[in-house]
């Protein structure tokens, strides 16, 4: 009897996967994608943080130029316009939906230039 009932339980079932081995690839890759969103997060804002440095070097380094060209530190108005610019577009523009703005102050000694709303992205 105990070979009769083994014969139909092993000949009523077909091969594959049982419910628990996909719910443990599914649990797995769950977790594999978890991490990867995390590292990428990471990843962007450094990233911000390294353009929010950029930007404000540029800027320093645009008024520092004009200064070697006039004797004078420029305005903001005189770094973007005029035949003597030395930047296309002031910086604050294009990194406004990024979290932090660039501001620079003319001064007589050397230009202020720091961030506003980086909320500790930029130094």
């Amino acid at each position: 009897m105990y070979n009769a009932l083994r014969k139909r339980v092993k000949g009523d079932r077909e091969d594959g996967f049982t419910l628990i081995e996909l719910l443990i690839v599914i649990v797995i890759l769950g977790i594999l994608a978890a991490i990867v969103i995390f590292a990428v997060g990471s990843a962007t804002s450094e990233s911000k943080a390294s353009a929010c440095k950029a930007d404000k070097k540029t800027v320093s380094v645009a008024a520092e130029a004009y200064k070697a060209r006039k004797g004078v530190y420029p305005t903001q108005a005189e770094m973007t316009t005029g035949a003597d610019a030395t930047l296309k577009t002031f910086p604050t523009a294009t990194v406004a939906n990024e979290g932090y703005a660039i501001t620079y102050t003319y001064a007589a000694g050397p230009p202020p230039v720091g961030t506003v709303g980086a909320s500790g992205a930029c130094t």
